[in-house]
């Protein structure tokens, strides 16, 4: 890939002198969705698959970017000076975002660059390309210009111009997930206070398999702000009788008891996944340690189902993905994950199950959403390195 990302470089911008390459995964939560931004747990891990750039620094101010992806637009020009976003080239928000938030953070990038990336995780799928690229271009800027700063900080960093450049609340999760990755481990990580720790995955004889739904969505315009905004509601409420920070802080024996105080019906529902959600992904880590599989198979279906009913985030498209899933013998747990409307499901499946996984969902799928999903057996990756 570094080969091909250095050919790709030379054809665009000239040639290689004083390029390197990188790169960064992608990540898939594998429980614990829509309470990173509500004081709660997450368990993501990140993936093999990912994004890789071509770098290198120039003598002034100017920013020249490419994608291989977009390669429609050709090369973007922008510079230091001109750190703001801009609707028609979307992607180079990203980048220019983490650019202007090292600034804000007394960072000041001292030169422009060249930046040419290539992702292979599929776009607008919910496996964090957004995210991938942010802590890349930091991870990128740290190896330039030697700024002092850990993968955790590039992670808030990437969190803190995801929120303030490009207008979308995202919580820490993905950002963190990709800085902090560990191959064959997934993070389970408090919100709350950023402590975390590595749990390894052992999936004997099974594999993760992300089913992407192909219904593109964009987080900014999707429902995922309205939804902080309805858990917000919920927990002004709750504040008015119990001393908590955030929902996370609450059992759920606890939240039966004082949900009569939520004044909105629909935020009740909101806060109820938010609580029990946190609860299954601390249930799900214990059964991981524990090998009980099959137990942390049932936390996921569950969380499809209040992510489904309570949160409704999921759509006819991810709705059909996981309940087809359910219906193949050797799955051992579907959920959609990621931010919803759209994007993917993570499922595990025994691996002599996997072909008649695709196959089955697949053409079930095509038939009634019209269109296909596509299928990534995927392994856990690392974090950022330099290629």
């Amino acid at each position: 890939m570094k080969e091909m990302m250095l050919r790709k470089f030379a054809e665009v911008f000239g040639d290689t002198e004083g390029v390197k390459a990188y790169f960064a995964p992608g990540r898939v939560n594998l429980i614990g969705e829509h309470t990173d931004y509500n004081g709660g747990h997450v368990f993501p891990c990140a993936l093999t698959i990912g994004t890789y750039a071509a770098a290198r620094k120039r003598q002034d101010n100017r920013l020249r970017f490419y994608s291989v992806n977009f390669e429609e637009l050709g090369v973007i020009e922008s510079s230091l000076e001109d750190l703001k976003p801009y609707k028609e080239a979307d992607w180079t928000n990203y980048p220019k975002g983490v650019i202007w938030a090292f600034a804000q953070k007394g960072m000041e990038v001292p030169g422009g660059m060249d930046l040419l990336l290539y992702g292979n995780i599929p776009n607008g799928s919910g496996l964090s390309s957004s995210a991938s690229v942010e802590v890349l271009t930091g991870f990128i800027l740290r190896d330039m210009f030697g700024f002092p700063v850990d993968n955790e900080e590039l992670a808030l960093i990437g969190q803190f111009s995801e929120n303030r450049f490009n207008g979308v609340n995202c919580g820490i999760m993905d950002q963190f997930a990709i800085a902090m990755g560990k191959a064959g481990h997934a993070i389970f990580l408090d919100t709350s206070n950023l402590s975390y720790e590595y749990a390894p995955v052992r999936l004997e004889d099974a594999k993760i398999v992300i089913a992407c739904s192909n219904k593109k969505r964009g987080l900014g315009d999707s429902k995922y702000n309205e939804r902080r905004q309805e858990c917000e509601k919920a927990l002004r409420d709750l504040q008015r009788i119990v001393d908590i920070k955030s929902l996370g802080e609450l059992s759920e024996e606890e939240f039966e008891t004082l949900e009569g105080v939520i004044s909105d019906p629909v935020a009740i529902r909101r806060a109820r996944h938010a609580v029990y959600e946190n609860r299954r992904a601390v249930k799900a880590v214990e059964a991981l340690k524990e090998n009980r599989i099959e137990f942390f198979g049932k936390l996921m279906n569950n969380s499809h189902i209040s992510l489904r009913d309570d949160y409704e985030v999921t759509g006819v498209e991810l709705d059909t993905l996981v309940e087809e899933a359910w219906k193949v013998d050797g799955v051992i747990g579907s959920r959609m994950t990621g931010a919803g409307f759209g994007g993917c499901t993570v499922s595990i499946v025994k691996d002599k199950a996997i072909d008649t996984f695709i196959e089955q969902v697949g053409a079930a799928y095509e038939k009634k959403i019209g269109y296909k999903a596509d299928f990534y057996v995927v392994e856990i990756g690392g974090g950022p390195t330099v290629l």
